[in-house]
């Protein structure tokens, strides 16, 4: 003979809730855990490369920038030049470097008989 209530309640319903408050836990211990180690890898490998007497450096511009704006004007770079000037410094530009790239800037309403011949 079993003694007991022949009623059967049921036992609280399972959680369906994750519980953050480990995850964050853990997340803010690597997060300080990696603030303190990044510094010490960054610096960790020390050489002593050698030097050598290799290619120098060129003084030479790769490019030189032309401009022309609405009125005519000529511009080297961003100095007001005359066309005489012009054609000097461009030539003194192309014997210095013959590989010298020209970077064109005109005026959208530039008419052509503003360009230097």
């Amino acid at each position: 003979m079993a003694f007991g209530r022949l009623e059967r309640t049921s036992g609280p319903s399972p959680m369906s809730d994750i519980n953050m408050t480990p995850l964050i836990d853990v997340m803010l211990v690597l997060l300080v855990i990696f603030m303190i180690t990044a510094p010490l890898m960054t610096s960790s490998l020390k050489l002593d490369l050698p030097k050598t007497e290799g290619a120098q450096p060129n003084d030479a511009p790769q490019f030189i920038s032309v401009a022309l704006d609405l009125q005519g004007k000529l511009f080297f770079g961003d100095d007001a030049v005359d066309p005489a000037a012009f054609a000097a410094r461009v030539a003194d530009a192309a014997r210095k470097n013959p590989r010298t790239e020209v970077q064109l800037r005109a005026d959208k309403v530039c008419p052509t008989a503003a360009w230097p011949r």
